[in-house]
Protein backbone atom coordinates (compact mmCIF):
# COMPACT_ATOMS: atom_id res chain seq x y z
CA UNK A 1 0.00 0.00 0.00
CA UNK A 2 3.17 2.56 0.69
CA UNK A 3 4.02 1.81 -2.97
CA UNK A 4 1.21 2.70 -4.63
CA UNK A 5 0.56 5.57 -2.22
CA UNK A 6 4.17 6.72 -3.73
CA UNK A 7 2.54 6.08 -7.35
CA UNK A 8 -0.62 8.32 -6.53
CA UNK A 9 1.30 11.01 -4.85
CA UNK A 10 3.82 11.27 -7.77
CA UNK A 11 0.76 10.76 -10.17
CA UNK A 12 -0.77 13.73 -8.28
CA UNK A 13 2.27 16.18 -8.25
CA UNK A 14 2.76 15.63 -11.92
CA UNK A 15 -0.62 16.36 -13.20
CA UNK A 16 -0.66 19.67 -11.12
CA UNK A 17 2.45 20.81 -13.57
CA UNK A 18 -0.31 21.60 -16.61
CA UNK A 19 -1.96 24.55 -15.48
CA UNK A 20 -2.59 25.99 -19.09
CA UNK A 21 -4.86 22.83 -19.77
CA UNK A 22 -6.37 23.59 -16.40
CA UNK A 23 -7.28 27.24 -17.02
CA UNK A 24 -8.53 26.08 -20.78
CA UNK A 25 -10.26 23.06 -19.58
CA UNK A 26 -12.24 25.40 -16.83
CA UNK A 27 -13.05 28.12 -20.10
CA UNK A 28 -14.16 25.55 -22.23
CA UNK A 29 -16.40 23.34 -19.47
CA UNK A 30 -17.60 26.47 -18.32
CA UNK A 31 -18.54 28.47 -21.88
CA UNK A 32 -20.32 24.50 -22.99
CA UNK A 33 -22.10 24.44 -19.55
CA UNK A 34 -23.51 27.66 -19.82
CA UNK A 35 -24.72 26.59 -23.75
CA UNK A 36 -26.28 23.37 -22.71
CA UNK A 37 -28.37 25.94 -19.84
CA UNK A 38 -29.43 27.72 -22.39
CA UNK A 39 -30.55 24.91 -24.54
CA UNK A 40 -32.70 23.64 -21.48
CA UNK A 41 -34.04 26.93 -20.50
CA UNK A 42 -35.54 27.16 -23.89
CA UNK A 43 -37.20 23.49 -23.94
CA UNK A 44 -38.72 24.70 -20.71
CA UNK A 45 -40.26 27.49 -21.84
CA UNK A 46 -41.73 25.53 -24.90
CA UNK A 47 -42.73 22.33 -23.28
CA UNK A 48 -42.32 21.90 -19.38
CA UNK A 49 -41.06 19.02 -18.01
CA UNK A 50 -41.63 17.27 -14.62
CA UNK A 51 -38.37 17.71 -13.48
CA UNK A 52 -37.58 21.18 -12.16
CA UNK A 53 -35.45 23.04 -14.03
CA UNK A 54 -33.02 23.76 -11.03
CA UNK A 55 -32.28 20.85 -10.83
CA UNK A 56 -31.34 20.27 -14.10
CA UNK A 57 -28.88 23.30 -14.50
CA UNK A 58 -27.41 21.95 -11.04
CA UNK A 59 -27.06 18.44 -12.72
CA UNK A 60 -25.33 20.26 -15.79
CA UNK A 61 -23.03 22.02 -13.84
CA UNK A 62 -21.95 18.88 -11.81
CA UNK A 63 -21.52 17.01 -14.87
CA UNK A 64 -18.88 19.76 -16.69
CA UNK A 65 -17.07 20.21 -13.37
CA UNK A 66 -16.05 16.23 -13.57
CA UNK A 67 -15.84 16.03 -16.81
CA UNK A 68 -12.28 14.75 -16.37
CA UNK A 69 -13.36 12.10 -14.16
CA UNK A 70 -14.56 10.50 -17.02
CA UNK A 71 -12.58 11.25 -20.30
CA UNK A 72 -9.11 11.23 -19.05
CA UNK A 73 -6.62 8.39 -19.73
CA UNK A 74 -3.39 7.68 -19.46
CA UNK A 75 -1.56 8.02 -22.91
CA UNK A 76 1.64 7.20 -21.10
CA UNK A 77 0.56 3.65 -21.12
CA UNK A 78 -0.75 3.26 -24.68
CA UNK A 79 2.71 4.82 -26.03
CA UNK A 80 4.51 2.21 -23.49
CA UNK A 81 2.28 -0.77 -24.92
CA UNK A 82 3.18 0.20 -28.57
CA UNK A 83 7.08 0.94 -28.13
CA UNK A 84 7.55 -2.17 -25.88
CA UNK A 85 8.46 0.17 -23.24
CA UNK A 86 5.97 -1.99 -20.68
CA UNK A 87 8.05 -4.49 -20.42
CA UNK A 88 9.95 -2.40 -17.54
CA UNK A 89 6.74 -1.73 -15.63
CA UNK A 90 6.62 -5.34 -15.91
CA UNK A 91 9.83 -5.80 -14.34
CA UNK A 92 8.96 -3.87 -11.16
CA UNK A 93 7.78 -5.72 -7.97
CA UNK A 94 4.37 -4.57 -8.07
CA UNK A 95 1.26 -5.33 -9.23
CA UNK A 96 0.82 -4.25 -12.88
CA UNK A 97 -2.40 -3.68 -12.94
CA UNK A 98 -3.07 -1.95 -9.30
CA UNK A 99 0.15 0.33 -10.50
CA UNK A 100 -1.51 1.37 -13.68
CA UNK A 101 -5.23 1.56 -11.76
CA UNK A 102 -3.48 3.86 -9.50
CA UNK A 103 -2.00 6.25 -11.84
CA UNK A 104 -5.29 6.65 -13.34
CA UNK A 105 -6.75 7.70 -10.25
CA UNK A 106 -4.67 9.82 -9.67
CA UNK A 107 -4.89 11.76 -12.98
CA UNK A 108 -8.71 11.77 -12.92
CA UNK A 109 -8.50 13.36 -9.15
CA UNK A 110 -6.53 16.03 -9.94
CA UNK A 111 -7.83 17.09 -13.10
CA UNK A 112 -10.99 16.66 -11.40
CA UNK A 113 -10.60 18.92 -8.30
CA UNK A 114 -8.72 21.53 -10.53
CA UNK A 115 -11.44 21.79 -12.96
CA UNK A 116 -14.27 21.57 -10.52
CA UNK A 117 -13.81 23.93 -7.95
CA UNK A 118 -13.30 27.49 -9.59
CA UNK A 119 -16.14 26.30 -12.18
CA UNK A 120 -18.34 25.63 -9.10
CA UNK A 121 -17.34 29.23 -7.32
CA UNK A 122 -18.30 31.03 -10.81
CA UNK A 123 -21.74 28.86 -10.75
CA UNK A 124 -22.74 29.69 -7.52
CA UNK A 125 -22.21 33.56 -8.12
CA UNK A 126 -24.85 33.36 -11.60
CA UNK A 127 -28.28 34.34 -10.79
CA UNK A 128 -31.05 31.89 -10.36
CA UNK A 129 -32.01 29.39 -13.24
CA UNK A 130 -28.50 29.45 -14.43
CA UNK A 131 -26.35 29.17 -11.37
CA UNK A 132 -25.71 26.29 -9.40
CA UNK A 133 -28.26 25.19 -6.09
CA UNK A 134 -26.71 24.31 -2.68
CA UNK A 135 -27.27 20.06 -1.88
CA UNK A 136 -30.59 19.60 -0.46
CA UNK A 137 -29.11 19.09 3.11
CA UNK A 138 -25.52 17.81 4.50
CA UNK A 139 -26.33 15.06 4.82
CA UNK A 140 -26.93 14.60 1.31
CA UNK A 141 -23.54 16.10 0.52
CA UNK A 142 -22.11 13.89 2.24
CA UNK A 143 -23.93 10.76 0.95
CA UNK A 144 -23.22 12.06 -2.76
CA UNK A 145 -19.55 12.32 -1.68
CA UNK A 146 -19.48 9.34 -0.79
CA UNK A 147 -21.46 8.52 -4.21
CA UNK A 148 -18.80 10.11 -5.92
CA UNK A 149 -16.18 8.10 -4.69
CA UNK A 150 -17.40 4.82 -5.36
CA UNK A 151 -18.17 6.11 -8.89
CA UNK A 152 -14.91 6.91 -9.65
CA UNK A 153 -13.90 3.31 -8.55
CA UNK A 154 -16.61 2.13 -10.85
CA UNK A 155 -14.48 4.75 -13.82
CA UNK A 156 -11.09 3.31 -12.96
CA UNK A 157 -12.23 -0.28 -13.55
CA UNK A 158 -14.03 0.49 -17.00
CA UNK A 159 -10.48 2.15 -17.70
CA UNK A 160 -8.02 -0.75 -17.00
CA UNK A 161 -10.66 -3.14 -19.32
CA UNK A 162 -10.39 -0.50 -21.94
CA UNK A 163 -6.19 -0.76 -21.71
CA UNK A 164 -6.51 -4.60 -21.25
CA UNK A 165 -7.74 -4.34 -24.95
CA UNK A 166 -4.70 -2.17 -25.93
CA UNK A 167 -2.49 -4.83 -24.46
CA UNK A 168 -4.13 -7.25 -26.97
CA UNK A 169 -4.63 -5.33 -30.02
CA UNK A 170 -1.59 -2.80 -29.67
CA UNK A 171 -4.18 0.38 -30.70
CA UNK A 172 -6.93 1.77 -27.80
CA UNK A 173 -8.62 4.26 -30.06
CA UNK A 174 -11.33 1.88 -31.10
CA UNK A 175 -12.21 0.59 -27.84
CA UNK A 176 -11.43 4.09 -25.94
CA UNK A 177 -13.56 5.67 -28.42
CA UNK A 178 -16.71 3.55 -27.73
CA UNK A 179 -16.19 3.64 -24.37
CA UNK A 180 -16.21 7.25 -24.43
CA UNK A 181 -19.59 7.49 -26.03
CA UNK A 182 -20.83 5.25 -24.34
CA UNK A 183 -19.98 6.84 -20.99
CA UNK A 184 -20.93 10.51 -22.33
CA UNK A 185 -24.18 8.98 -23.23
CA UNK A 186 -25.33 6.89 -20.38
CA UNK A 187 -23.92 8.67 -17.88
CA UNK A 188 -25.76 12.16 -18.39
CA UNK A 189 -23.53 13.86 -19.86
CA UNK A 190 -24.79 14.91 -23.18
CA UNK A 191 -28.81 14.83 -21.61
CA UNK A 192 -29.32 14.00 -18.04
CA UNK A 193 -30.93 11.00 -17.24
CA UNK A 194 -33.78 12.66 -15.76
CA UNK A 195 -34.98 13.55 -18.65
CA UNK A 196 -35.02 10.36 -20.71
CA UNK A 197 -38.97 8.66 -20.77
CA UNK A 198 -39.21 6.63 -17.48
CA UNK A 199 -38.79 3.11 -19.17
CA UNK A 200 -35.54 3.73 -20.10
CA UNK A 201 -34.30 5.17 -16.97
CA UNK A 202 -35.29 2.15 -14.98
CA UNK A 203 -32.79 0.10 -17.76
CA UNK A 204 -29.99 2.62 -18.16
CA UNK A 205 -29.77 3.82 -14.30
CA UNK A 206 -28.79 -0.24 -14.08
CA UNK A 207 -25.87 -0.07 -16.07
CA UNK A 208 -22.37 0.59 -14.96
CA UNK A 209 -21.90 4.08 -16.45
CA UNK A 210 -24.85 5.96 -14.84
CA UNK A 211 -22.51 5.06 -11.38
CA UNK A 212 -20.38 7.59 -12.31
CA UNK A 213 -21.85 11.17 -11.91
CA UNK A 214 -25.78 10.51 -12.80
CA UNK A 215 -25.97 8.84 -9.46
CA UNK A 216 -23.83 11.14 -7.29
CA UNK A 217 -25.74 13.85 -8.82
CA UNK A 218 -29.34 12.79 -8.24
CA UNK A 219 -28.25 12.19 -4.72
CA UNK A 220 -26.72 15.93 -4.29
CA UNK A 221 -29.87 17.15 -5.69
CA UNK A 222 -32.67 15.56 -4.04
CA UNK A 223 -33.75 13.20 -7.10
CA UNK A 224 -32.97 10.01 -4.79
CA UNK A 225 -34.18 9.68 -1.17
CA UNK A 226 -31.90 8.83 1.52
CA UNK A 227 -33.52 6.07 1.82
CA UNK A 228 -32.36 4.59 -1.07
CA UNK A 229 -28.95 5.65 -0.85
CA UNK A 230 -27.95 2.11 0.51
CA UNK A 231 -28.94 0.49 -2.43
CA UNK A 232 -26.73 3.02 -4.73
CA UNK A 233 -23.41 2.46 -2.87
CA UNK A 234 -24.17 -1.18 -3.01
CA UNK A 235 -24.87 -1.46 -6.91
CA UNK A 236 -21.32 0.97 -7.60
CA UNK A 237 -19.38 -1.49 -5.55
CA UNK A 238 -20.76 -4.76 -7.11
CA UNK A 239 -20.22 -2.79 -10.51
CA UNK A 240 -16.57 -1.94 -9.69
CA UNK A 241 -16.25 -5.47 -8.16
CA UNK A 242 -17.43 -7.05 -11.28
CA UNK A 243 -15.49 -4.73 -13.54
CA UNK A 244 -12.23 -4.96 -11.58
CA UNK A 245 -12.64 -8.84 -11.62
CA UNK A 246 -12.82 -8.83 -15.86
CA UNK A 247 -9.99 -6.29 -15.94
CA UNK A 248 -7.10 -8.60 -14.01
CA UNK A 249 -8.64 -11.55 -16.14
CA UNK A 250 -8.17 -9.54 -19.18
CA UNK A 251 -4.26 -8.33 -18.15
CA UNK A 252 -3.81 -11.61 -16.58
CA UNK A 253 -4.46 -14.01 -20.09
CA UNK A 254 -2.49 -10.66 -22.07
CA UNK A 255 0.78 -11.14 -19.72
CA UNK A 256 1.02 -14.35 -20.50
CA UNK A 257 0.63 -14.08 -24.62
CA UNK A 258 1.99 -10.41 -24.58
CA UNK A 259 4.26 -9.96 -28.04
CA UNK A 260 6.69 -6.70 -27.30
CA UNK A 261 7.39 -3.81 -30.08
CA UNK A 262 10.19 -1.97 -30.46
CA UNK A 263 13.83 -2.72 -30.59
Amino acid sequence: MRALYAVFRMRFREELRYRGAVIGGVICQTFFGLILIAVYRALYDTRPQTQPLQDVVTYVWLQQGFFRMMLSFDGELTEKIRSGGIAYDLCRPLNTYAYYCTRGMAQKVTGSLLRSVPMMMIAVLLPDGWGLRAPVSAPALFCALLSLFCGLLCVCALDMISNGFTLLTLDGRGIQSLLNLLMMTFSGNILPLTLFPDRWQGVIRVLPYAQLLDAPIRIYTGSQSLSGVPAIWGLQLAWTCVLTACGLLLWNVNRKRLVLQGG
